[in-house]
């Protein structure tokens, strides 16, 4: 089965002459394979007739379409379609008592999965140009997978006798949907929920005065305090520490042993402890997406990484590979060094302990939220003795005009970073238009292509994959001299030489310094009292679930982090 997809952000017919129309060999022998569609402006193409040459691909100048052929076994029609020549979903994740983790690239269609089930977006069955009723439509689905949880599920959507609560991915828009402060947005939440998720210390904060943790924390809260038969959470960990991340991660756990919970989560330690099952996504970003049977969550993590489903003898990509790396013997020359450093403002205070980056080294920042680390990335940034490029933690999306036009300011242009980094189709792009995945690499990428002698980049893991975050991790161990600031202990494991330790009471004080990379990760997590080890098979940190034999036996060796 073959399809076409063309991406109308990217088609621009006013710079271009139909070069796909033009090139299309089915159209040069008489037949209609490629033609101007009912707008009159895009192309579309009929893919009964495409045979699959990629010419139209090739000669697009703005790489606007795609041709694919879908996996031999995938015969059945789509759940969903997006238009003619749209983005499309194969199968869907299913319901289940507990956590259902949804594990995937960004772009396959775990969104449009949790859009479905909670009722906001009406399924199709691919058929584009047909006004099927919704009752058509779920009784057709209900056929399709009788005797399992999704006939009952439909039948209940069908009824509207399904409530659901969706916690978005962009909570950083939030700000933009609702104003007041943090009471107002949580006034029918109950009190437990606000302690729980430590939020009592903002309620009197507007919306958008909060960092972007604590808005994540919002979204949480106000989400588990509605009363529904599903919830959804579409990436609760981002912007969250690793404490938080554990916290948020218990929290779901606990309501889902009353209620259905399915979570879109990249980050493996927190879908360890959350989840209770996986479906895997796989397909082509952007093109399509299949749903995978429901797996063990070590299986399906471990099937995930290795890129190969045994079960349905589907190969998806190459392995991706954890095996962290040996601490480099430190270059002779500095990079970067700093004397104490001292910072006072609203009743909080920070000290850092002098130190030294050396060239070619990546430094990986740890510490809870709320003890300077940011504010620490600030002070380098200002220095005037060093030249330092800076990735913020929080992106700005107001530059009018496109990626290729954004890219255009930075000192040089790497092929290489661009290509890894999957942005080398963004670059007609609309800056403002970008999810927030595909505005965090063009960010990264900006930041790598400044001349520099030191990379600064704060949480450059958010919105991204778990392939994203390795591409970024091969990027960054290659690299120049890198100081990283993240939350997630896979990436921070995988791509340091050392660490760089805050400590202290958050947002009250913090204190930081510079040691070995296992000195660090172990000492961080004694502090958080949350043990991680290696998966034998895939060698990624897993987080061992509080108070299981293998956390307990750790804590009482003073192991951490094995």
């Amino acid at each position: 089965m073959r399809i076409a997809v063309l991406d109308n952000e990217l088609c621009n017919p006013k710079k271009c002459s139909y070069e796909c129309i033009a090139a299309c060999p089915v159209n040069r022998e008489g037949e209609e394979c490629i033609y101007i569609g009912p707008d009159k402006f895009h192309p579309q193409i009929n893919e009964s007739l495409c045979i699959g040459c990629g010419l139209c691909h090739k000669k697009c100048p703005f790489n606007a379409w795609y041709i694919v052929n879908l996996p031999e076994e995938k015969k059945e029609s789509p759940i969903m379609q997006y238009g003619v020549n749209g983005f499309r979903v194969f199968g869907l994740p299913v319901p289940f008592q507990g956590v259902v983790g949804l594990l995937g690239p960004n772009g396959t269609g775990k969104t449009s999965a949790l859009r479905i089930l909670s009722g906001q977006l009406a399924p199709n069955l691919g058929m584009v140009s047909e006004g099927r009723s919704k009752k058509d439509v779920y009784e057709s689905l209900m056929k399709t997978h009788r005797g399992t949880e999704l006939q009952n599920y439909f039948e209940r959507l069908l009824k509207e006798d399904v409530k659901s609560v969706y916690k978005p991915q962009q909570v950083n828009l939030l700000p933009d949907v609702i104003k007041g402060t943090v009471k107002e947005a949580l006034k029918n939440c109950p009190d437990e929920i606000i302690k729980q998720l430590e939020l009592s210390a903002v309620l009197d904060r507007k919306l958008s005065e909060v960092s972007g943790g604590e808005l994540q924390r919002v979204a949480i809260a106000a989400a588990l305090a509605k009363d529904a038969d599903i919830y959804y959470f579409d990436e609760p960990s981002s912007y969250l520490d690793v404490r938080q991340r554990v916290n948020v991660a218990m929290t779901i756990k606990k309501l889902a042993e009353k209620k259905l919970v399915m979570v879109v989560e990249h980050d493996l330690a927190t879908l360890d402890i959350m989840a209770d099952r996986i479906h895997i996504f796989y397909g082509s970003p952007g093109v399509y997406g299949i749903v995978s049977q429901p797996y063990s969550v070590r299986k399906g993590i471990n099937n995930f990484l290795d890129g190969y489903i045994p079960e349905e003898n589907v190969k998806f990509r190459d392995p991706l590979q954890f095996e962290a790396t040996n601490e480099k013997k430190p270059s002779k020359t500095a990079a970067v060094a700093f004397d104490e450093m001292q910072k006072n403002y609203d009743q909080f205070s920070l000290t850092v302990d002098p130190g030294i980056i050396y060239q070619n080294e990546v430094v990986g920042v740890l510490g809870a939220n709320g003890l300077g680390k940011t504010t620490f990335a600030k002070m380098l940034a200002e220095r005037q003795d060093v030249k330092i490029s800076y990735k913020p933690q929080y992106l700005d999306s107001d530059f009018a005009g496109t990626v290729a036009e954004l890219l255009g300011t930075a000192d040089r242009q790497d092929k290489i970073i661009m290509r890894q980094l999957g942005i080398e189709r963004l670059m007609e792009k609309s800056v403002k238009n970008l999810s927030g995945g595909e505005l965090q690499r063009v960010a990264i990428a900006l930041c790598l292509m400044k001349d520099a002698d030191l990379y600064l980049l704060d949480e450059p893991s958010a919105y991204l994959d778990v392939d994203q975050r390795m591409a970024l991790a091969k990027i960054l161990k290659s690299f120049g001299t890198v100081l990283i600031i993240d939350h997630d202990l896979m990436l921070i494991n995988y791509v340091s030489d050392k660490a760089m330790l805050f400590t202290g009471e958050p947002g009250i004080r913090g204190h930081a310094r510079v040691m070995t990379l296992n000195e660090g990760l172990n000492e961080f997590l004694k502090s958080l009292n949350v043990t991680f080890r290696k998966d034998p098979q895939t060698k990624r940190p897993r987080a061992n679930k509080p108070d299981s034999v293998k956390d307990r036996e750790q804590k009482e060796q003073g192991k951490y982090y094995l």
